[in-house]
């Protein structure tokens, strides 16, 4: 097995993994990589999607999308795809993914299936970093304090891309998390918020509250804590949802990533309330 780092502050490219196997050992050893470096990568994995499922059933039980509808097959499965003449892609805002279920998704796994010849990279941001260099005065003020994450506008979000299909679900969900959680397997504090979901501080009036967000979305976002993957065809990125951020990007123009599909298998496994 080889490492390949992809920045200083997260993010591994791992060779010689086969995910295929997705035997107890094996798993061992990718979550050992995993809570080590938040998110990690693998090339050339030629696996079937019953493959792909039996590996994500490794971290835990499977999740459906609350709004997006799922493969016809394989409902856990949302197909993410990009249409040849979309300049814009599904998750390309910074996020951490369902942030307002009340136990957000705890890993990631997505594999692709056609990629562009070039834009479309996904970038990660590194949470506990965040944390940890945090203005003290502002750590201060939030360290016991906890948020609301909502959903509001998140049904009609899928309808802004052609390919998506949402399940026909509307409702808005709404729950409280402590702005910084801690990790349940490394023990970790995590600065648990995010610009798309992330509304509101509680005991904190308005206006503070929206000075004190805007400060830390600002940090969450600094090009010093993110590392960026460039996909090929038959590759797999697994990532940690409770302690990264992640977007896709959307640099899709005329004579270079403009006029090409991409494709995308996500499968959600389910996490625990944080604390």
């Amino acid at each position: 097995m080889d490492i390949k780092l992809l920045s200083g502050a997260l993010g591994a490219e791992v060779l010689g993994v086969n995910l295929k196997d997705s035997s107890e050992k094996n798993f061992k050893v990718i979550n050992n990589l995993l809570l080590e470096h938040k998110v990690i990568f693998f090339r050339n994995q030629n696996i079937t999607t019953e493959e792909q499922i039996a590996m994500a059933k490794c971290f835990g039980p499977l999740e459906k999308h609350i709004y997006v509808q799922g493969r016809e097959k394989y409902p856990e499965i949302v197909r993410i795809i990009k249409g040849p003449n979309e300049k814009h892609q599904w998750g390309e805002t910074w996020h951490t993914d369902v942030s307002y279920n009340i136990k957000p998704t705890k890993v990631i796994i997505l594999r692709s299936i056609k990629i562009p010849p070039v834009g479309g990279d996904t970038m990660f941001s590194n949470m506990e970093i965040a944390w940890d260099t945090l203005d003290e005065k502002i750590k201060n003020k939030i360290k016991d304090k906890k948020a609301i994450h909502s959903s509001l506008g998140a049904a009609a979000f899928v309808e802004k891309y052609e390919k998506m299909k949402g399940n026909g679900n509307v409702k808005e969900y709404s729950n409280i998390h402590p702005i910084v959680r801690t990790h349940p397997e490394t023990g970790k504090k995590i600065l648990y918020v995010n610009s798309m979901y992330t509304k509101k501080i509680l005991d904190m009036d308005e206006k503070e509250s929206s000075k004190i967000l805007k400060i830390i979305f600002e940090h969450q976002e600094r090009l010093d804590f993110t590392c960026r993957f460039k996909w090929t065809e038959n590759a797999v990125a697994i990532w940690d949802n409770r302690s990264v951020l992640h977007q896709g990007l959307t640099d899709f123009f005329p004579g270079r990533g403009l006029g090409h599909e991409r494709i995308m298998d996500r499968i959600a496994i389910e996490g625990d309330r944080p604390n």
